[in-house]
């Protein structure tokens, strides 16, 4: 699957790490990314991959070689879906670029003739040659892209669900290991831990998973383990 252009990541990194879509790019993770992996959960069409690379020397002499491989990696995927959605006719808007990017077709271009044999009211008087945008309720998952590649903010209203992150890593404290240092403290993106009268404290509910703490643990007293 591609980038829709929805921008739902962008709104649910919590380190600002991924620039924003438009009409002409895609949405880019940048060198900010500290690998909590909620964009890849989060995304609506699972277009962002988590990928394990992993690089082994074999033989020795002449005989040595080096193999690369790149792997994805399973993540679970939390709750994206439409609530409601409501087109306001009376507005005018880029129309077509919103069924272009729609991932799931719910978003089509119709003439008068299908909305009456529909028995839909648009709230506006249809003319018979122009083509009126229609969502197919259905069909739509909420991604939020045709609100995004919108010029006219008010032509579309979005209200949706997006559920709670699904944690199957936590992260382990050895405080027979800590030695105090405050890196953990100081380089945490989301303040989830520091330390109190000599002793690491980790807020669970803020802590995002990232590896910054454990990164920067110069004794390993930091590790992000599966949860069994």
């Amino acid at each position: 699957p591609k980038c829709v252009r929805c921008n739902t990541c962008v709104g649910t990194c919590p380190v600002g790490a991924i620039e924003p879509a438009n009409i002409f790019r895609l949405a880019k993770i940048t060198d900010k990314c500290v690998k909590c992996e909620i964009c890849v959960q989060t995304c609506p069409v699972a277009a962002i991959k988590l990928i394990k690379n992993t690089v082994a020397y074999e033989g020795e002499g002449e005989d040595a070689y080096m193999e690369y491989s790149l792997n994805n990696v399973s993540c679970p995927h939390r709750v994206v879906r439409m609530n409601e959605i409501e087109i306001d006719y009376s507005q005018d808007n880029n129309w077509q670029d919103c069924a272009d990017l729609c991932p799931t077709n719910a978003f089509t271009l119709e003439f008068k003739e299908f909305f009456e044999n529909l028995g839909f009211d648009a709230g506006i008087e249809l003319d018979e040659d122009v083509l009126y945008p229609h969502i197919n309720k259905k069909l739509c998952i909420g991604c939020s892209a045709c609100v995004e590649i919108s010029k006219n903010e008010n032509a579309i209203t979005l209200d949706r669900i997006i559920g709670p992150i699904v944690h199957s890593r936590k992260m382990d404290v050895n405080h027979d290991l800590c030695v105090n240092c405050y890196l953990c403290e100081e380089n945490c993106p989301v303040e989830a831990i520091w330390l109190e009268d000599g002793e690491v404290v980790l807020d669970d509910e803020k802590c995002i998973r990232c590896v910054e703490c454990t990164n920067h643990c110069p004794v390993g007293s930091l590790q992000r383990v599966e949860i069994e």
